[in-house]
């Protein structure tokens, strides 16, 4: 049964910028509920931390938290969980289900922001700037040979949102872009100067292989070693989609070898990946903190979202975004 007295209710909030860039949100947030709690973590909850926090709460507001069976068993009172995001595969959506929990997400919110990180990860790569940025500051003088993306071919492994924003951004750079989507939008394409293709096609003749594809059972290692084999000698492969979708020993075997050039990481199979991953010893590859969705204008909106599809939720009404 919904809530219809808002001030009765406890809502949990584990996603880290809520608020961060827009103070507002949480003290109109505050406003409306009876108590908000946050977590003082500092980053996603992991199963047991999240079930120890989920009794008595009625929403979630929630980052990339482990939101497993055993944290939902936890949630006596819990009516919905509004992911700040997009991609739901970390929460267990049957368990949710069996428990009439609605679940809730932020698509498109944070499409500009990861776009605007890809390309400017792609640029970074083309014309070594982490490198040339490093050897200058310790007194060195590089004479470094860059690349020019103009003329380039530009691959987008999945075309939705952030695919989109890409190409959209990227097309100004005088490049051909092609892109593969298991539901092609025909119409953004003929937009942005796209050109659909296969998988195949993308990965073969990309000088920049960018993935934009949701995690899944069907995509995870989905970039394994057979897949780097058919990729462009000396591309570069961007990811700042999910680290599930990379097989990291073979991205490390195909960089050492020298097959591709570099790599942009902004999603890790490890989240942090931990110093004992090769990835992060390698020069020609760039380390982010999946920071993809990290600005203002991105934070706000996901932010808002969340919280107006939660408070929906737990007063009767319809969300904007249900996933559950």
């Amino acid at each position: 049964m919904p809530i219809r007295d808002l001030k009765s209710c406890r809502i949990l909030v584990t996603a880290t910028s809520f608020g961060g860039s827009d103070p507002r949100l949480r003290a109109e947030l505050a406003e409306l509920v009876g108590e908000v709690v946050y977590s003082d973590v500092g980053r996603p909850l992991k199963s047991q931390e999240l079930a120890s926090r989920l009794p008595g709460c009625d929403g979630m507001i929630a980052g990339l938290d482990e939101i497993d069976r055993d944290a939902i068993a936890a949630a006596d009172r819990l009516k919905v969980i509004s992911r700040y995001g997009v991609g739901v595969d970390r929460v267990d959506l049957d368990a949710a289900r069996e428990k009439g929990i609605v679940i809730t997400n932020t698509p498109g919110a944070n499409a500009g922001a990861v776009a605007e990180l890809t390309i400017g990860l792609m640029l970074s790569l083309a014309r070594s700037i982490i490198e040339s940025n490093g050897s200058t500051k310790a007194g060195g003088w590089p004479r470094v040979r860059g690349l020019a993306l103009e003329g380039k071919t530009i691959g987008l492994l999945g075309f939705g949102a952030i695919g989109k924003e890409v190409a959209r951004r990227i097309s100004s750079f005088d490049v051909r872009i092609l892109a593969y989507d298991p539901e092609p939008d025909h119409g953004a394409a003929a937009k942005y100067g796209v050109t659909l293709t296969s998988e195949d096609a993308v990965v073969a003749q990309s000088d920049f292989l960018s993935l934009h594809l949701p995690a899944s059972p069907e995509t995870t290692s989905v970039v394994d070693a057979k897949f780097l084999e058919r990729m462009r000698p000396g591309s570069f492969l961007v990811n700042t989609a999910r680290g599930e979708l990379v097989d990291e020993a073979a991205l490390v075997a195909a960089l050492r070898s020298h097959h591709l050039r570099g790599a942009a990481i902004d999603s890790w199979q490890k989240e942090p990946p931990g110093g004992d991953n090769p990835l992060l010893s390698l020069p020609q590859v760039i380390a982010m903190p999946h920071t993809g969705s990290h600005t203002d204008v991105a934070a706000n909106a996901m932010g808002r979202m969340a919280m107006r599809d939660c408070l929906a939720v737990l007063s009767g009404k319809r969300p904007a975004s249900a996933v559950v």
